[in-house]
């Protein structure tokens, strides 16, 4: 992996940014405005197709090249004008160099009237890392991708039907990289039927080879100094190239449910939550049932958790989830009260041995430094305002997070119905819809169901075989004492320690694989106390922890869930005993790819298995799996989706019956 780094600009002096990489301006030095406006919007006619979307219609624009994203604000601003209340705006750009969020705030402060747009982008500028970074603005009616990195890594890994291109990389002579048959390959095998696409320039060669990947360009009147631009259509796949490779059929997109937009997300924790407030911001209605009285009352419900990355420098699936779900669950606390309900105060990662160390300084080579940077310990005690015995790996976006206010931030967006003492014992499929019993009561039923309880979702026939397991943690709630006060960030070692919220810290978190008792111990706050003599010994003698008797102390027991493999397990479900027959051709031949339709069990899916990572990935997920049910952009990578997706399991289990007979 290659680190992102900022775009390198320079101004000039009428405060208009240029690229040092490409030595080319961002927008044209007469009318930037109006340029954008003719040459995309325009030749687009996306007033048109905007006006024309229905309720619960959507249009998908993608885009070579976001810049300083004055084409997605231009955008913004005319779908705002000319569209339904109703109606969503999806927009996909890829970026190699983004801009520093100062320069983007520098740069669009150049153009006053797009001020109402671009003050919520910039809010929601952070933590833009590479990969795949979602950004959702004005309560979900407008959905930004941006993949930050190589075009021809990015666009290749998109999962989505885009409905009009915005060609706006450098000009050709500077970005040629821009402007391949490679890349137009891909934009053909994105365009949903009747896509049209435009770009500034007009140069034959590059007509010549979108016209080649199954466009219909013509040259058409330029704007200001550009005598003439191209637009076109997509006509469809040239008949003389090989097609391009569909997914495998058991990670294919199911059919789209029909009729009534109306969901049960079943636990209300992070992944059910998240879940829950994602399909809302598609206008569905979704009754959240919980089996406690309130919210958040199982591993959701710790005081404190920490959103630390377990990041590996070899860009794997799991990696790549954990970027691209940081950023995300960074920008969605951006809407809660910070000091309270979370604190962007960094997170430390000491070092505490040699083993530790190199992994550390791999990371430190393949991320950019402002994800994480390697302190030594000078830096690291006056970063973390106590004496450490190590320097490790500061993460400077990372930060403690209460869970439950999470939680109840997501379930309270309108459109969620909250049903606590609700507990889900039998799932029925009954004329198109899926009822959720408790004995002889019918809780509640729709056309659509989301598993989102943890481990609980084995209870259910469809999900009982997905090999998820339950690790008990513990965690140690500690008064602070004056002294304590000085602790700036989260430190982590084998434990973690988190800065006071509210009067206490929380440290731990023990692991218990045979436990199955959630009656906090004496045993496990003493284990835990030995996890903070191990963070600082420094830090423990504020706290008095020599003084401090195990069993009189306060804390909180939980069952984490997770997978064989780390990842999350989210998607939709298959029927496992149709799908074994189905696809039993592969215990013969692991790389035989039937052609045969998948068979789903309708309107069932499944988010779980996160982990200690669910502040992480969980809100992520809730995006992944509300884009599978409305046939949406993918916010994550297909390999990532894929490495994520419930039937992982089915086929590894029918290639390894091919294995063990060989």
């Amino acid at each position: 992996m290659n680190p992102i780094t900022h775009a390198q600009l320079d101004w000039d002096d009428q405060g208009r940014p240029h690229s040092r990489v490409f030595d080319d301006v961002y927008f044209s030095d007469q009318s930037g405005l109006e340029e954008t406006r003719y040459v995309f919007l325009e030749q687009n006619r996306l007033q048109a197709r905007f006006a024309a979307l229905p309720v619960g219609g959507r249009l998908v624009i993608g885009e070579t090249g976001f810049g300083t994203g004055l084409n997605f604000l231009c955008a913004w601003q005319l779908f705002e004008q000319h569209a339904v209340a109703g109606a969503r705006l999806h927009f996909v750009s890829v970026e190699k160099y983004p801009l520093s969020h100062a320069d983007l705030q520098r740069a669009l402060s150049l153009w006053p009237e797009l001020a109402p747009f671009a003050a919520p982008l910039l809010a929601q500028y952070v933590a833009i890392h590479q990969g795949f970074q979602r950004l959702v603005l004005d309560n979900g009616r407008v959905t930004l991708t941006l993949l930050i990195g190589d075009v021809l890594e990015q666009l290749p890994q998109l999962d989505a039907q885009i409905d009009a291109w915005f060609l706006d990389g450098f000009a050709p002579a500077k970005n040629p990289e821009m402007w391949t048959a490679e890349l137009f390959a891909e934009l053909a095998r994105l365009s949903a039927p009747g896509c049209t696409i435009s770009t500034f320039t007009s140069t034959g060669w590059v007509r010549r080879l979108i016209n080649a990947a199954g466009f219909k360009m013509k040259r058409t009147p330029g704007i200001g100094h550009k005598w003439e631009i191209l637009r076109g259509e997509f006509l469809g796949w040239p008949s003389d190239t090989p097609t391009p490779a569909h997914p495998k059929p058991w990670f294919a997109r199911p059919p789209a449910p029909q009729g009534e937009r109306q969901a049960l997300v079943i636990g209300g924790g992070l992944a059910g939550c998240a879940t829950a407030a994602s399909l809302a911001a598609r206008g569905w209605q979704v009754s959240l049932l919980e089996r406690h009285a309130a919210l958040a009352q199982e591993a959701s419900g710790n005081p404190q958790g920490v959103l630390y990355l377990k990041l590996s420098a070899h860009g794997t699936a799991l990696s790549q989830l954990i970027v691209a779900g940081f950023g995300y669950t960074r920008r969605v606390l951006e809407h809660l009260h910070r000091g309270v309900d979370w604190d962007g105060c960094g997170v430390l990662q000491l070092a505490f041995d040699a083993k530790e160390a190199q992994r550390q300084a791999q990371l430190a080579d393949a991320f950019a430094p402002d994800l994480l940077h390697l302190l030594d310990r000078e830096q690291a005690q006056a970063r973390a305002g106590i004496a450490l015995e190590h320097g490790g790996l500061f993460f400077p976006e990372g930060g403690w997070v209460h869970p439950p206010a999470l939680c109840e931030w997501q379930a309270h967006r309108p459109g969620v119905r909250v049903l606590p003492h609700h507990e889900v014992l039998d799932l029925r499929r009954v004329d198109g819809q899926w009822q959720a019993w408790d004995g002889e009561q019918l809780l509640a039923s729709a056309a659509v169901v989301v598993l989102a309880g943890a481990a609980e979702v084995k209870r259910f026939a469809a999900s009982a075989e997905l090999p998820l397991k339950r690790i008990r943690g513990q965690i140690t709630r500690l008064p602070h004492t004056t002294e304590s006060q000085a602790l700036a960030t989260v430190v982590c070692a084998e434990g973690y320690v988190a800065p006071p919220r509210l009067g206490e810290h929380t440290l731990g978190a023990s692991f218990d694989f045979t436990n199955e008792d959630l009656t906090p111990t004496a045993a496990e706050h003493a284990d835990n106390l030995g996890l903070l003599n191990e963070i600082s010994t420094d830090l423990a003698r504020r706290l008095h922890a020599d003084t401090l008797d195990p069993a009189t102390l306060q804390g909180r027991a939980a069952f984490r869930c997770t997978s064989p493999d780390y990842l999350p397990i989210v998607g939709p479900l298959a029927d496992s005993p149709a799908f074994t027959e189905a696809y039993a051709s592969l215990r013969k031949d692991a790389r035989s790819v039937p052609n045969i339709d998948c068979p789903w069990l309708d309107g069932l899916y499944i988010n779980s298995g996160h982990g200690s990572r669910g502040l992480i990935t969980a809100p992520l997920c809730g995006e992944l799996l509300a884009a599978w049910l409305d046939n949406e952009p993918l916010p994550v990578s297909r390999s990532v989706a894929e490495a994520c997706h419930p039937n992982r399991f089915a086929v590894r289990g029918l290639v390894r019956s091919n294995t063990a007979k060989a």
